[in-house]
């Protein structure tokens, strides 16, 4: 009896690990979300110091080591709504650098990701925050008074759009061989990982400012057609009108000044879990659990530019960022779901042999051991399967521009968002805006509504 009860309670020590350790594996790979709730009210309503204040306090808790890239992105966009450009640009140069470091990192992180899931490595930053923070860099500089940096930036951004087609090339190739070798039956659509963005709007209707404030009209004349050829050629990613006023900006008369607005709405997409469970054998399935973008709805409709002289122009839309934040992140999806599929079936066939070796045994004890052990292995494939949500919350979701052409002077400039139902939704007053002649006078204005 007592050696039956010591085989008994080993084999219920044993459960209890592996479901201990599935649990333990839950939890340490979870990241808290919980520090946002204050940040996320900061920022809505616009008090952007508060929010960098809070960003800056929940480094090293909510913000993990692993999570370096989420953080200086964080604190870098709200930054630079604050107007702190220069410190904006040190926490986006530091997010570009851990983003370069992340996606080269060694062997041995990754190799951690077979065997729990995606959150157990440094995030590595998704492509269109790798994209744009080269934007809102240029911007930074641009409001410092550094046009070659801000030049520098936006053709940072051109690079890096030009090698996503091939970015993940061998990685998705490989990843797809080993799926064949498993033989899973488990489709897989290689059309998904086509990524259809190849040029932005935004990016190359900056460079033509940039350009024109540098007195370069053949380059600026450039980058204006490059942005009707990006509505042209990927109307997938540009299903909204071309802006009226594009032309006016490389005509301007010699004695008038021009000034531009450029006005960011809403908030950038979030990650979700998407978990898909496919039986195998018996009662042992694969849990797939896939990040996929859900949008965050903005409030804002249309936004009007008042000027106290008495002009006024609408603001047009010319990138929708959360688009581009999708169609960039189909072949990472592409890699996280064959690999999640790798994962999850490398886990589940372990439980599967189990099950096999427990229905074979003679000894009545050793069947009950493989049985528990089976149904352990099945719990920590289900609580360790979990999707990687981390991402950064604070780029914008749309990008608005627009001009007008007036007499050079000081000016009061309003910019007012309204809603669907042409109601208020947030109104800034800008004083003393000094618009002049043969320069750049832009004009930068966030609704994160």
């Amino acid at each position: 009896k007592f050696m039956i009860d010591t085989v008994n309670n080993r084999k219920l020590f044993s459960f209890r690990s592996l479901v201990c350790a599935a649990a333990a594996f839950l939890l340490v790979s979870c990241a808290s979300v919980s520090h946002y709730e204050k940040i996320d009210a900061a920022v809505l309503s616009g008090n952007y110091d508060r929010g960098l204040t809070l960003v800056k306090e929940a480094k090293g808790k909510g913000y993990r080591d692993k999570d370096a890239v989420v953080y200086y992105l964080d604190a870098g966009m709200i930054s630079h709504f604050a107007g702190s450009y220069e410190k904006s640009s040190e926490y986006l140069q530091e997010a570009e650098k851990s983003i370069e470091a992340a996606f080269t990192k060694s062997i041995s992180l990754e190799a951690a990701t077979f065997l729990v899931n995606d959150t157990m490595r440094e995030y590595p930053g998704e492509d269109y925050e790798d994209l744009y923070l080269n934007v809102f860099n240029a911007l930074n500089y641009y409001h410092r008074e550094n046009m070659e940096g801000a030049m520098v930036e936006v053709r940072r951004m051109d690079n890096k759009i030009r090698y996503l087609s091939t970015k993940y090339g061998t990685v998705l190739t490989k990843a797809q061989q080993d799926l064949l070798k498993k033989d899973s039956g488990i489709p897989y659509d290689k059309e998904a990982a086509r990524v259809e963005f190849t040029n932005s709007a935004l990016a190359r209707y900056l460079g033509m400012l940039f350009y024109r404030a540098e007195g370069k009209r053949d380059d600026a004349r450039i980058d204006r057609d490059q942005v009707r050829l990006a509505f042209a050629n990927q109307p997938a990613m540009y299903d909204f009108p071309l802006p009226e006023t594009l032309d006016e900006e490389l005509s301007i008369p010699r004695e008038k000044a021009r000034l531009n607005v450029l006005g960011f709405s809403g908030r950038s997409p979030l990650k979700a879990e998407k978990v898909t469970r496919i039986p195998i054998s018996g009662s042992n399935w694969i849990k797939i659990s896939i990040p996929e973008f859900r949008e965050r709805p903005s409030r804002v409709a249309r936004t009007v530019v008042s000027l106290d002289s008495g002009e006024n122009f609408e603001l047009e839309l010319i990138e929708k960022l959360g688009t581009v934040a999708r169609e960039t992140f189909k072949q990472r999806a592409a890699i996280i779901y064959v690999k999640t599929i790798l994962r999850s079936l490398t886990k589940t066939t372990s439980s599967a042999l189990l099950d096999e070796g427990a229905s074979h045994a003679d000894d009545p004890g050793a069947a009950l051991l493989l049985g528990l052990l089976s149904l352990g292995t099945q719990v920590y494939a289900e609580a360790s399967e979990q999707a990687d949500l981390r991402m950064s919350r604070y780029f914008p979701d749309r990008a608005h521009v627009g001009g007008i052409t007036v007499d050079p002077g000081v000016y009061t400039v309003t910019v007012t968002w309204y809603d669907s139902g042409n109601n208020l939704v947030q109104q800034t007053v800008y004083d003393g805006v000094e618009i002049k002649s043969n320069r750049l006078n832009l004009l930068e204005a966030v609704c994160m509504q």
